[in-house]
């Protein structure tokens, strides 16, 4: 019984890394096509972009870390049963739950896109979220496919079919808004090309997963008598499914927040709306930086959702605090290392990645931020785990209104720096709130002042690393060719020495760091580095 544990322990780790993997190449590519993008469009043509970007957002969430975990819980407790039929019928019953909801919101979109556009202070908008709105089509296809092997615990089509999607979708970004542009056309309908991308990338992903489950001579066309009741899977996948989407959609409704209010607020502070817009845009630099920053750990800790859900159901306390455990420790290590290593490296990591500098003070403030980012968006996922995803619906409403309120507050003093302490004080207060209600839950302290303090230790001596080679390599950063030399070392500068810290620091056993990727050479490096001390 015991090898058996251990060899399903070794399954879920398994799975978990490969889509933190996934979420890992998709989130690189996220980062990456706005480079070009930016180049080709501008900062104004990044503002438009960015402006609709959180309603594409929200059918990612959707579809890629929202419905699949809920239905995945759902196949895995029949799973368990060894109830085929249960299987098919929550599927069944899901994807007309889903194609339902999906027609009700594209609809919403596509008739409302010229007010919803208003909203937002610019009406040439509407084409762009008229074109969104035909991805909540695609919704139930994705979900259920996604849902169903992730529930079967095969994590590896769910995983492909991330890449695809986020590949396909940069590659049309790319392209289309290149051709436009060069053919004249203005920087509105360049963005509704890129828009274009969400849905060549959801039918790559369509594509794929229906190709799996082709091969494994399933029938996409089915219906199972099952002792389930259609209600109890609806009333399921209404309640938990918005809560377990809205809970996952912290960053895109900060995101939301910022479309809906910058602009305006940034015209009433007394600027020219181009102006304004172009504000945006280098504002908006920093999302994609953010999301890269928080990729590693949140990923890590989605994956566990289902896992520690079926933990809590067998009554696993053990498996329970030991994956919480190391999860915020994770979360604490990659948040401080990513949010300080950012920030002491901004500048030519602006201009390596926007072509200049512009906005490098508030884009340090907004990178800072990564660390509470992480964290918040951990606990939220935990506390989903454990059966409290209420307290993480609540968690991302207060970010979103503090993010509201921070902008009201700080952005007619401080222009879009203003925008960057809004996000940090709407993650401090979900992240301190979040964590306060997981610790009552569960009755134990897992973040612990040693863990603390070698983890801060360790950013510190990384940033003062990284001041003297900035200071050394200063002459670089006249081209942009220098700032992504400057760039490019200075990371691998950075993230060496902050790893051999965090290694002397012991804040993993080896057992833990084993199970991480590449966990096997840290293991025989932390084994050197004890050997010579």
């Amino acid at each position: 019984m015991a090898i058996n544990g251990e060899s399903r322990n070794a399954s879920i780790w398994r799975g978990a890394t490969v889509l933190a993997i996934a979420a890992v190449v998709t989130k690189i590519l996220s980062a990456f096509y706005r480079i070009p993008y930016q180049n080709i469009v501008g900062d104004i043509g990044f503002y438009i972009y960015q402006q609709v970007y959180p309603i594409y957002a929200m059918v990612i969430a959707l579809a890629t870390y929202g419905y699949p975990v809920v239905i995945s819980k759902l196949v895995a407790e029949q799973a368990e049963e060894k109830n085929e039929a249960g299987i098919r019928y929550v599927l069944q019953v899901s994807f007309w739950f889903l194609a339902v909801m999906g027609l009700l919101c594209f609809g919403v979109l596509y008739v409302g896109g010229g007010w919803i556009a208003r909203w937002m202070g610019d009406e040439k908008l509407t084409p762009l979220i008229r074109t969104i709105s035909f991805s909540f089509l695609l919704l139930p296809f994705l979900s259920v496919l996604r849902g169903y092997f992730q529930g079967k615990n095969e994590m590896m089509p769910t995983a492909l079919s991330q890449v695809a999607e986020q590949s396909v979708r940069v590659a049309t970004i790319i392209i289309c808004s290149y051709l436009l542009v060069k053919t004249g056309h203005t920087m509105y309908e360049a963005g509704t090309g890129a828009i274009f991308g969400s849905l060549t990338g959801g039918f790559a992903a369509l594509l794929l997963l229906s190709a799996y489950w082709l091969r494994s001579a399933r029938s996409l066309y089915f219906y199972e008598a099952s002792r389930l009741s259609a209600q109890s899977v609806i009333r399921y996948l209404f309640v938990q499914g918005l809560t377990i989407c809205i809970a996952n959609m912290a960053l895109t409704l900060t995101q939301l927040a910022d479309a809906m209010s910058l602009l305006s607020l940034l015209m009433e502070k007394g600027i020219e709306e181009q102006a304004a817009k172009a504000f945006k845009g280098v504002y908006d630099r920093g999302q994609p930086l953010v999301q890269l920053g928080t990729v590693v750990a949140t990923s890590f800790s989605l994956t566990l959702v289902p896992l520690i859900a079926g933990a809590k159901k067998r009554g696993d306390e053990t498996f329970i605090l030991e994956k919480i455990d190391v999860t915020l420790r994770v979360a604490l290590v990659v948040g401080i290392g990513a949010a300080f290593g950012l920030a002491a490296l901004i500048r030519p990591v602006n201009i390596m990645l926007f072509k200049n500098d512009a906005g490098s003070w508030p884009l340090a403030i907004l990178s800072l931020s990564i660390f509470f980012t992480t964290m918040s968006l951990t606990a939220s996922a935990l506390l989903q785990g454990i059966g409290y995803e209420q307290f993480a619906v609540i968690g991302v409403l207060i970010a979103f209104i503090s993010k509201w309120l921070g902008n009201l507050w700080f952005v007619p003093m401080f222009g879009i720096a203003g925008a960057s302490w809004a996000t940090w004080l709407s993650y401090i207060v979900m992240f301190l709130f979040l964590y306060q209600v997981l610790r009552k839950k569960i009755g134990v302290w897992f973040i612990r002042k040693k863990d603390v303090y070698a983890v801060m230790k360790a950013a510190l001596i990384m940033v003062v690393s990284l001041k003297l080679y900035m200071w050394g390599t200063q002459l670089w950063g006249g081209s942009r060719l220098g700032a992504t030399g400057q760039a490019l070392l200075g990371v691998l500068l950075g993230g060496s020495v902050y790893i051999i810290m965090i290694l002397r620091g012991k804040l993993f056993s080896p057992k833990e760091i084993a199970l991480f990727p590449f966990g096997e050479k840290l293991r025989i490096f932390l084994g050197k580095i004890g050997d010579e001390k």
